[in-house]
């Protein structure tokens, strides 16, 4: 039997099992009988996410032990396909089925089987009690390997990020094998770094379990409206927490279904009109209740910044409004609320998308008629930036195409890894050709769809592309980018990258400034110069929508725009679900105030190639 609930009880005397839900108001749906009577087990179903997180947790138990690297391999790509699945696992019936999933071979099927069956897995539990298990926290830290983990273990004892922390501070890291100075320097500043985004995560990880949570909302019947607010409406790239409004006039039932979500771990609060919980994935969501005629007002206090709220409140004022997330009132009497447009109607302004309320210029652009046309999903034609099975990649060229064309894409390009990336498998020129031969067999088959051919060329130390100006001739596009030596000084890497868009075959800069959200700051480069060199040669700057790293930002993304350089929006996707991340590189795009002009892949397909020189 299968329902919404996630606790299930197990007779072990029959076998039947239940809804914990259903068991409460039905006792005797257990027969009581000498061989059963009420004995249950309780199993808590399982989510993708979870069982994901314990197979990513055994890598890094693994290759902080050093075992095989296939093996180690094995758990991760289990866990990507997990991650991206499209249906709960544990609604398989039949669950021997796992084991035909792409990526899962017949052991790790039969210990997923353990884990949605019984809620844990022994192999997890004991490989939690190894030395080594605590030692999975280093991994966080920019700098810190599941080698240089171990090291610092089985030297100095280290098994907690603070003992690491100190040791590094006393000078006592440098020394070992194969850590220097700058080594432990870097390993600090990575600590910094952890600390830094402690309280923040990935706008990519709550949101799609945000909208998970607004989808079990919506059910409720007392709910009239609803939506996302705070900065994860905005967009930013780092979210606190989840802000999520809704409107009703029974706000005690709305609370009562809210708290009792089955994604909840914790209620942190429960009142009249607002609520927070702590999630299992382990992040606060708040939900606050308003009357429908104050949806509008609410919905645009409760999403923008407080620097452009203030600005909205002032204008108010100006006009003897008072604006508040109840309505706007001219003296005692509600003139406005049910909508936002209604609110920035009171004030003399156009509606104001949510990406923009940053007060950073959005209130004088309304006020002048300037707004930007935001770019949307709907205008992107095509990904210039996705992987195959060739290097790194999960999916064939033709998988990625199909899922492409299914999204109603015009084009992608392969960009496969060229060899100085060593772990991704890249391309060598031999191999390279031989994908331009497949890749041209399978456009013979494709009706209304291009796939063109490309690479991701790495930007090498010395300046010097990692594939000669004879194979990159015969390619489509191709998009340079660095991938090794990020801690160059800031004008030797500014130098190294403008020589690469330098190059007549470069067309696009991939991931221009390198960071990984949260994991790696930025390397030392002069933006304005590497713009003013993509700008002087027409070359493009790529926005990567990859989740870890918006790349360009926000802020780089207007002054690309401002400094007339075209962008192009691309997941750098890995396997056919990556491309999903489009939305989160469009709405980067759109707090960079970027229209659809802006953007090539917004381009037809012949437009597309005539700008890349084909």
């Amino acid at each position: 039997m299968r329902c919404s609930g996630r606790i299930h009880v197990t007779c072990e005397g029959n076998g039947s099992t239940v809804c914990s839900r259903r068991l409460q108001s039905a006792p005797h749906y257990f027969t009581q009988s000498k061989d059963c009577g009420y004995k249950v087990k309780t199993i808590i179903e399982m989510t993708n996410q979870e069982i994901a997180q314990i197979l990513v947790h055994i890598s890094e138990i693994l290759d902080i032990q050093g075992e095989n690297p296939f093996k180690i391999r094995a758990y991760i790509k289990a866990s990507q396909t997990i991650e991206n699945l499209t249906y709960q696992l544990s609604s398989i019936e039949d669950k021997k089925r796992i084991a035909e999933l792409p990526g899962i071979g017949e052991g790790i099927a039969k210990k997923i089987k353990e884990l949605l069956e019984t809620g844990k897995l022994k192999y997890y539990e004991d490989l939690k009690k190894s030395e080594y298990a605590p030692l999975t926290e280093f991994l966080k830290i920019p700098g810190m390997g599941p080698k240089h983990a171990k090291l610092v273990h089985d030297t100095l004892g280290i098994r907690t990020v603070e003992q690491l922390q100190k040791a590094a501070q006393q000078g006592k890291l440098r020394g070992l094998y194969g850590l220097g100075e700058k080594v432990e320097q870097n390993i600090l500043q990575g600590i910094q770094q952890v600390q830094k985004y402690k309280e923040r995560l990935p706008l990519a990880f709550i949101y799609p379990r945000a909208q998970n949570i607004l989808e079990e909302m919506k059910k409720v019947k007392a709910v009239k409206q609803i939506t996302l607010a705070g900065s994860l409406r905005r967009m930013r790239e780092t979210i606190a927490d989840a802000d999520i409004l809704v409107s009703a006039d029974k706000p005690k039932k709305v609370m009562e279904a809210f708290v009792n979500l089955p994604q909840t771990q914790k209620v942190v609060a429960k009142g009249n009109t607002k609520s927070s919980i702590v999630t299992k994935d382990g992040f606060q969501v708040d939900l606050r209740v308003v009357k429908p005629e104050s949806f509008g007002a609410a919905s645009h206090y409760f999403t923008g910044s407080k620097a452009h709220n203030i600005r909205i409140r002032s204008l108010g004022i100006d006009n003897g409004l008072k604006v508040n997330e109840y309505g706007v009132f001219r003296g005692e009497k509600s003139i406005a609320g049910k909508t936002e447009e209604e609110v920035f109607k009171s004030v003399g302004l156009p509606f104001i998308a949510p990406e923009l309320r940053e007060d950073q210029g959005e209130i004088e652009a309304a006020q002048s008629g300037k707004l930007p046309s935001l770019i949307e999903l709907k205008h992107i034609k095509g990904d210039l930036h996705v992987h195959s099975d060739w290097t790194d990649g999960n999916n064939t060229i033709e998988e990625m195409a199909k899922a492409a064309k299914k999204r109603g894409y015009k084009y992608i390009a392969i960009c496969d890894h060229s060899p100085a990336v060593g772990i991704t498998n890249g391309l060598t020129e031999e191999r390279l050709l031989k994908q331009i031969k497949e890749i041209g067999n399978l456009n013979k088959k494709l009706k209304d769809f291009k796939i063109l051919c490309g690479i991701e060329v790495d930007i090498r130390s010395n300046s010097q592309l990692d594939l000669e100006d004879e194979v990159l001739k015969k390619l489509d596009v191709v998009v340079a980018a660095v991938h090794t030596k990020f801690s160059q000084p800031k004008d030797e890497m500014t130098k190294r990258i403008i020589k690469a868009i330098e190059n007549p075959n470069v067309d696009i800069l991939a991931h221009p400034t390198g960071r990984l959200i949260g994991k790696r700051e930025p390397y030392q480069v002069d933006m304005d110069r590497i713009m003013d060199a993509c700008k002087a040669n027409g070359k493009v700057l790529e926005l990567n929508a990859y989740p870890e790293r918006l790349d360009l930002s926000d802020l780089n993304c207007r002054k690309a725009k401002e400094k007339g350089i075209k962008i192009a929006i691309s997941t750098d996707a890995h396997r056919d679900a990556h491309l999903e991340w489009m939305k989160f590189g469009v709405a980067t795009a759109k707090r960079g105030w970027i229209e659809p002009q802006d953007v090539i892949n917004t381009l037809s397909l012949s437009k597309l190639l005539k700008l890349l020189g084909q």
